[in-house]
Formats: structure tokens, C-alpha cells, sequence
């Protein structure tokens, strides 16, 4: 329920964004007629088709965007042909059939009176105006879509959804009744009501254009972004439900910790581990086949920053206390596409010492089984069967610890090895955050995530665009440079050269790369502020920057050993085709 009021307030804070600049046209269009017939539909209307095509959207695959895109193409036509109406009755009757009859439908014709003035007409045009809305997504609709995308199509995502959009509706609704007593007087003292529907016209005419042109989901989106997202985090952090570390990935969020070693209540039976597409290093496990036995339940998966930091931990875990009963299942759920591919996950499974046995759960049955929201999460199993602690995010290592050492005990354990990891000599994108400094969030390269672009031409889908870098970025602002083709999840370079730049503030910077579709290994070089970075390189580069792109997972390109701070970075590709996913920082 408090998810629900959160969603529902952010999407009320949408009225304050230029993003919602291309809706109020529509909606103030019905502003002279009566509210409970008319604008109350068209919202009504608006809230469902937009709830409705993104929960397609999230959950349903590129499909689902080019249903979507038909959709938008036809409601354009509807709306431009209802501004040509509202601009003149009389040159709407030369329109060709049968636009002038849908668009005389739509739209109120002059000469209609009050008592047919219908709530249908008023709903599908906010059905129309749903179809074209892109709200900013700021925090709040990040957290839903994400979650959306996850836990496949539910009531509870739709349900969110809607939330949000009934939210913006909301405050949508206070802006039309004031907006009727405004037009009302002007009507009553300068006889305008003409002019004031040929205005309300010519500014339908204006959003359809800002909406054929792509600029509600680009620039409006990015004006809109830096006005709301403060506002969206704030409230989600009061009511502590933050999905999102400044550090980790979307769903990997420092959760409240369940693990009281004190009380360890039974949280429920051990789930089924059907539905994984694969298994490394084991046959299928099942629960009844592992009674008796302690488990330690993993979710991560290999280009996940927290995962990766708190994978030596996993591992020591098992190492000590596997002959006293721990069986460890690492239960690899992907956030990308790559991550699917077996050969990918067991590359990474090889190189990073995983011997334990590693779930592909590429459709999330386990995930959803076990009703898990984060990367990384841990979920501890008695050996009769029953889940008796859990604990989401990085930390707390000690506590999970006494919790595995206490369950053993109770299935009879005897003479268990001294507590305590010790010291970690992890390197590399293993090795533990610097939490102080940390300033910037993960960042999403792919449009459908994607916060923070600063470019002139904005950020464009689907389609190479030759990018120019603006001419100074603020902190956690990024841009590209070159040409590239920006995708819902990544941005391809289809031409040598290009670049991406980041202005952050992290001991460590981390990117998610991949080569082009034909294996070719990519060259890069690495700049700090414009320079080498000489000891501040990453685990993945060298003193003057060079590295390569061989494979698809996470690279260390920065770890600063001094002067942590604002710093400028820049990565140059001297080769086309690399795919760059997200940053994180540590």
C-alpha cells in the first residue's frame, strides 16, 4: 500500500515537468465543457490506455513498442484532425473522409448542445492522448517499469501503473478546473470563445508536432528529469523503500536487513528451483533432494556491480563450512540480454572461481518463486526445508555469517570453523566500494532507463545519430559523441571514433560493454580530465588508458588513488560496433 501512495504521488509530481507540456493541450481542449462528462473521461481514458501500454511495454518485448508506435501514428491523425476541427468547423468539412466524421466526434462541434455532449467522446480521446503520453522517468517510474520488466505481467505491475498514472491525472484534474473558471471569465468579459478554441487549436497543432518530432521523450524528458527526480527521491527515501543504491544496480537496493541471529522465525518453505534453463556445476537440485542441508540461495548475476562485491564473501562462505553441511546455489537472474547466453555465464562463472552450483533462471521462475525484488539478495534454508533468514544488497557479511553458522548447528554441526571472513584481498571490480565518495548513481545507457543525457539533438531511438557533446557537463550528467544507434537497453557505435563522457564524482567507474555481433575485440582509450590517467587506471586499462573490449560483461576503467572527486571522464573506441549497457561507480 505505501508503493502504491508512493507511485501515486510521483506520478502527481509530473504537472510540475515540461515532459507533461504536450498533454495539457489535450486536456485543456475540453476545459469548456462540464467536468463529470467531459474532463473527468478524457483523464479517465488517458490513465487506463497509457497503465495499460506500459505494462505491454515492460513485460512484452520489442513487439510491444512497435504495436505501440502504430498506435501513436494513428492517434496523431486523430488528434491533428480534432486541432483542425477546433481551428475551424467549416475547414474540417473539406477534410477527407473519414477523418472529418472521427474528428467531428471527437472534437465538440459548435453547433451541439450541451445535453450531447457525451462521456464516450470525451474517453477516447483521452484513450488517444494515452497512446502519445511519455512521462519523465524519474526514480519513481524507473523503480515500477524495472520491477515491471522483472516479474512479468501481474496485477500488482499494472496496478502500480495505473497508480501512477491516476496520480498525474490528479493533479491534471486540479489544473482543468481551474483552467474551466479561467476560460468562463474570459468568455464572460471579452466574448472569446472563439479565439480561445482557435488557441487551444493552434496548441494541439504545436504538441502534435513536439510529439511527431520526438521531443516529449527527448528534450522535454531531460528538462523534466532535472526538475522532479530531487522531489521522486526524496519521497522515496522518507518512506525508505529506495531501490537503488547511489552505487548499485536499479533493483540491488541496501533493503532492510531481515537477520537477527537472535530470532530467526520460519519466513516460509523452501521453494520449487523449476523453470532454470540450465545448471553449472551440478545436475538439477531440487528441494526435497537437499533436505538435510543447509542453503544458502545467491541471486546475482555476473555484470552486477554489488553482486560481484559481495561474491568473495559467497565464496569463502562455502569454502568453509561445505563439509559441515552449507550447500551454496548461486541462482543467476539476467538484468541484459547477453546475460542469457550460457556460454556467456559460464565464461563468467569460470573466471570468477564459482564451483558451487550456478541456476540460469533466464525467465525468473526461481526469482518469482522466492518473490524477490533484488540484485544482489540472500535467502538462508534450514535443513528441514523452511527459509529462516534473508538479507538484500551488500553487507552486513558478519551477520549473514552467524546466521549459516547457527542453522548449522541446528542440524547437528559440530566442531564448525572459527567465525569470520578476515580480511578480503579481492581486486579488481571485487574489491569494496569506497561508500564516502560516492556521488553518482548507476546510470543507464539504453533509452528505455536512460537519466541524464545532455545533448543538442537530444537522445534518439532506434536510428544512428551523429551526437555532439555540449559544451560543459554538470555532475552526473553524460553524453555521447560520434555516431551511434541508441537501443531500449544499450547504444551501439556504428562508425569509429565516437565516445561517451561522464561527469561523476566515485573512487571507481565501471562500464558494462560488449563487443559488436561478430566477436571482433573493440580498442578504447580512457581519459581523466582530459589526460592519461596513470595511477588512477582501472583493473581494465593500463597507465595511459588503452584497454579492449573482448567480451560482454562489466570493466573497471577508473579506481583514483588520490584526490577523489569531480572528475571528467572520457572513453574514445577506436573501432565500430562496441555496446555500452551502464555505468556504476564504487
Amino acid at each position: 500500500m505505501t508503493l502504491v501512495l508512493l507511485t501515486f504521488l510521483g506520478g502527481a509530481l509530473t504537472i510540475l515537468s515540461p515532459c507533461i507540456l504536450p498533454v495539457l493541450p489535450f486536456v485543456f481542449a475540453r476545459a469548456d465543457q462540464p467536468f463529470l462528462k467531459s474532463g473527468l473521461p478524457l483523464l479517465a481514458g488517458m490513465a487506463a490506455s497509457f497503465a495499460g501500454v506500459a505494462t505491454l511495454a515492460a513485460v512484452g518485448g520489442a513487439w510491444a513498442v512497435h504495436v505501440n508506435q502504430y498506435g501513436r501514428i494513428v492517434a496523431l491523425v486523430v488528434l491533428f484532425v480534432v486541432a483542425l476541427t477546433l481551428l475551424s468547423a467549416r475547414l474540417a468539412d473539406y477534410l477527407a473522409h473519414p477523418f472529418v466524421a472521427l474528428g467531428n466526434r471527437l472534437s465538440q462541434p459548435p453547433g451541439e448542445s450541451q445535453s450531447q455532449r457525451g462521456p464516450l467522446r470525451s474517453l477516447l480521446l483521452g484513450v488517444a492522448t494515452g497512446l502519445l503520453w511519455a512521462p519523465c522517468a524519474g526514480p519513481i517510474l524507473g523503480l515500477v517499469l524495472t520491477g515491471a520488466a522483472i516479474s512479468g505481467p501481474n496485477a500488482h505491475t499494472s496496478g502500480l501503473l495505473l497508480a501512477y498514472a491516476l496520480g498525474a491525472a490528479s493533479s491534471l484534474a486540479v489544473a482543468l478546473l481551474a483552467g474551466q473558471r479561467l476560460f468562463a471569465a474570459l468568455k464572460r468579459s471579452l466574448g472569446a470563445g472563439v479565439w480561445i478554441r482557435r488557441a487551444l487549436g493552434i496548441a494541439v497543432l504545436a504538441a502534435v508536432a513536439v510529439i511527431a518530432l520526438g521531443w516529449d521523450s527527448s528534450v522535454l524528458t531531460r528538462w523534466s528529469i532535472a526538475r522532479t527526480d530531487r522531489l521522486e527521491q526524496a519521497l522515496v527515501n522518507k518512506i525508505n523503500l529506495a531501490h537503488a543504491p547511489p552505487n548499485g544496480r536499479s533493483a540491488a537496493a541496501m533493503a532492510p536487513v531481515q537477520t537477527a541471529v537472535q530470532a530467526l522465525p520460519v519466513e516460509g518453505p523452501f521453494p520449487s528451483l523449476e523453470g532454470a534453463s540450465s545448471w553449472l556445476n551440478s545436475p538439477p537440485l531440487t528441494p526435497e533432494a537437499l533436505r538435510g542441508k543447509v542453503v544458502l540461495i545467491d541471486f546475482w548475476t555476473y555484470s552486477c556491480i554489488n553482486c560481484l562485491r559481495s561474491l568473495p564473501y559467497v565464496k569463502s562462505w562455502y569454502e568453509k563450512y561445505k563439509t559441515q553441511g552449507l550447500i551454496v546455489i548461486g541462482v543467476h537472474s539476467p538484468e541484459f540480454a547477453f546475460e542469457k547466453d550460457l556460454g556467456n555465464v559460464r565464461q563468467a562463472v569460470a573466471a570468477l572461481g564459482v564451483t558451487y552450483p550456478v541456476a540460469l533462471d533466464n525467465q525468473y521462475a526461481i526469482w518469482q518463486a522466492f518473490h524477490n525484488e533484488y540484485w544482489p539478495a540472500h535467502f538462508f534454508v534450514d535443513a528441514t526445508g523452511q527459509i529462516r533468514g534473508h538479507h538484500y544488497g551488500e553487507g552486513q557479511y558478519d551477520e549473514s555469517e552467524q546466521i549459516i553458522r547457527r542453522l548449522l548447528l541446528e542440524a547437528g554441526a559440530t566442531d564448525l570453523p572459527a567465525a569470520g571472513v578476515g580480511a578480503m584481498s579481492a581486486t579488481g571490480v571485487q574489491a569494496s566500494a569506497d561508500q564516502a565518495h560516492i556521488q553518482s548513481p548507476e546510470t543507464y545507457i539504453g533509452y528505455a532507463r536512460a537519466q541524464h543525457f545532455s545533448s543538442p539533438s537530444g537522445l534518439v531511438k532506434d536510428h544512428p545519430e551523429n551526437y555532439l557533446a555540449p559544451v560543459d557537463l554538470t555532475l552526473n550528467q553524460w553524453t555521447l559523441t560520434g555516431t551511434w544507434s541508441v537501443s531500449a537497453e544499450h547504444a551501439t557505435l556504428t562508425k569509429a571514433g565516437g565516445s561517451v563522457v561522464f561527469h561523476f564524482y566515485a573512487r571507481d567507474l565501471h562500464l558494462v560493454l560488449g563487443p559488436p555481433a561478430n566477436g571482433h575485440a573493440v580498442r578504447f582509450r580512457v581519459l581523466l580530465d582530459g589526460a592519461a590517467p596513470g595511477s588512477d587506471h582501472g583493473f581494465d586499462t593500463d597507465a595511459q588508458g588503452y584497454g579492449t573490449v573482448h567480451e560482454q560483461r562489466l570493466y573497471q576503467l577508473i579506481r583514483q588513488s588520490k584526490d577523489v572527486g569531480e572528475h571528467t571522464f572520457t572513453i574514445q573506441f577506436l573501432d565500430e560496433g562496441v555496446q555500452a549497457f551502464a555505468f556504476t561507480f564504487g
